[in-house]
């Protein structure tokens, strides 16, 4: 039994290249905030500290965590810079999850590669190796039946001046 593969539509080529495009901008930088996701955990966690910035005692201070019971008593003055990661990871991580659909649907690719894309957002430098290979694919699979590269495909074909030669 022969399973049939989806093949993206020739119409659809100039929207996967723009996909692409805004992919590659999120992967990196879902990318990077979960990098810094990780490292403010790690401070959390591993070292019991969390990073205030524009305090009273200066730009940044590292405060101790509240002890357990007592964290609505313990307000620490300045902006919480702990608390904007994590928001602004969850926040870009939903636009890096509209990236992945804007590339994975014209592309036709199966719903476990559109997860797998998804966890990209969310298991360390996976997002980086992702970028690199998809991109690679999405290129290699268009260059091969888009007659070449991007600037080729939108720039008008001028026909060749008719001479004695090629009459």
């Amino acid at each position: 039994m022969d399973i049939m593969v989806l093949q993206p539509k020739p119409a659809d080529y100039p929207t996967i290249r723009r996909a692409l495009s805004i992919y590659k901008v999120t992967s990196v930088i879902t990318g990077v905030m979960l990098l810094l996701l990780c490292a403010v955990m790690v401070m959390k966690y591993a070292f019991g500290v969390q990073l205030f910035l524009f305090t009273p005692d200066g730009f940044a201070k590292f405060e101790p965590l509240a002890p357990e019971g007592v964290e609505a008593d313990f307000v620490p003055q300045g902006f919480d810079l702990f608390k904007a990661i994590l928001i602004a990871h969850g926040w870009f991580y939903v636009v890096y999850l509209i990236s992945n659909f804007m590339l994975w649907s014209p592309m036709r690719w199966s719903f476990v590669r559109f997860l797998l894309l998804a966890l990209g957002g969310v298991i360390p430098f996976m997002s980086f190796f992702l970028e690199v290979r998809t991109a690679r694919e999405v290129n290699a699979f268009l260059d091969s039946h888009n007659g070449g590269s991007a600037e080729a495909s939108t720039q008008p074909q001028t026909p060749e001046p008719i001479t004695e030669g090629n009459v």
